[in-house]
């Protein structure tokens, strides 16, 4: 439409559930409309099923429930762009019936969750958190044989769950820490790839019995929903820490709960939780516990770079109208 010598160009309607890193928002604010959750907390649901109606594209997090009710409210919507890796927040079967892509922020964040995992298994392995706030406290009265002894690293033996991208980031950190790697996988890896990263495939069993780390590395789905429950911590050595920075309901937290007070396992570190933001109340009071929240992703670095993916995406269908560089249902494109 022209009104005088200018051009008054019409800008996609995006709904942001949460406000992202700055290079991201200036980006998207150049090519957009935006609406934008103006509090930094998770976005009321009934408020997404309220300003989703005339949005071409959305730009979701995992905290976000983007189930049929509201795809089926979004009229004019093109793209669901989620700011994470992972999209089982997201209806996709829903979507893909109304021949929306739904896109993710793949491999940008590899690097950085590996970093977390190692940084987990080292201080629930080394007490370093329980030290920290002994000494903080003030009870630290000089060296002593017996302060805040933990469990060596070196020379023990990582089990993985999920030997993908992020598994395989771990295990090549392991390497670094002369751990023995073995691991457990739906498909096992190529012989050539088992030798670069030094691990060794085995039995799930196998694992649990051997390991004397655990770190989940596994897609949440209907075949790993509680794959680690009461039967699966049993099987491990009372010596061993369970470790978990992929998502939470792999674990059934009240068999973990009752595990550790009878003390079957020595510990577990955890990024992610199976109703979080909650956390089972007994886990918060454990000394043996190291709890973060789900940060695995959170550098700055990583997190700009998942803000600017989310970008590509959006121009990709919002102004070029082609396939967007990560759909995760590209059947759609058949």
């Amino acid at each position: 439409m022209d009104i005088g010598s200018q051009t008054v160009i019409n800008k996609p309607k995006v709904l942001l559930t949460r406000a992202l890193p700055q290079q991201g928002m200036t980006l998207l604010e150049q090519n957009f409309e935006l609406e934008v959750n103006p509090a930094d907390e998770v976005m009321p649901r009934v408020r997404i099923i309220d300003s989703i109606a005339d949005k071409q594209g959305l730009v979701c997090l995992l905290t976000d429930n983007i189930d049929s009710r509201v795809i089926n409210r979004a009229s004019s919507l093109r793209i669901i762009a989620n700011y994470a890796v992972g999209f089982n927040n997201i209806d996709v079967a829903a979507a893909t019936s109304k021949g929306i892509p739904v896109t993710n922020t793949p491999e940008v964040l590899t690097e950085t969750t590996a970093d977390l995992v190692m940084a987990l298994l080292l201080s629930v392995a080394r007490r370093i958190v329980e030290a920290d706030n002994y000494l903080r406290s003030g009870r630290f009265k000089g060296w002593a044989p017996g302060l805040l002894l933990g469990s060596d690293v070196h020379g023990k033996i990582l089990g993985v769950i999920g030997m993908g991208r992020i598994g395989q980031a771990v295990a090549r950190r392991a390497q670094g820490f002369d751990l023995k790697i073995i691991y457990h996988d739906t498909k096992r890896l190529p012989v050539h790839v088992e030798r670069k990263y030094g691990v060794v495939f085995v039995g799930f069993e196998a694992l649990l019995t051997d390991s004397d780390f655990v770190s989940i590395h596994a897609p949440l789905n209907k075949e790993t929903y509680h794959l680690i429950s009461t039967n699966e911590l049993a099987k491990m050595k009372n010596t061993a820490f369970l470790i978990n920075a992929a998502r939470g309901p792999i674990i059934d937290e009240h068999a973990l709960v009752r595990t550790l007070k009878i003390g079957e396992i020595a510990g577990c570190a955890l990024d992610v939780y199976e109703n979080e933001p909650a956390v089972a109340s007994a886990l918060l009071r454990m000394p043996n516990v190291v709890l973060v929240p789900h940060i695995g992703s959170a550098s700055i670095e990583a997190r700009t770079r998942m803000a600017l993916m989310v970008v590509d995406n959006l121009v990709a269908v919002l102004q070029n109208n082609v396939r967007p560089p990560n759909v995760v249902n590209p059947e759609i494109y058949k």
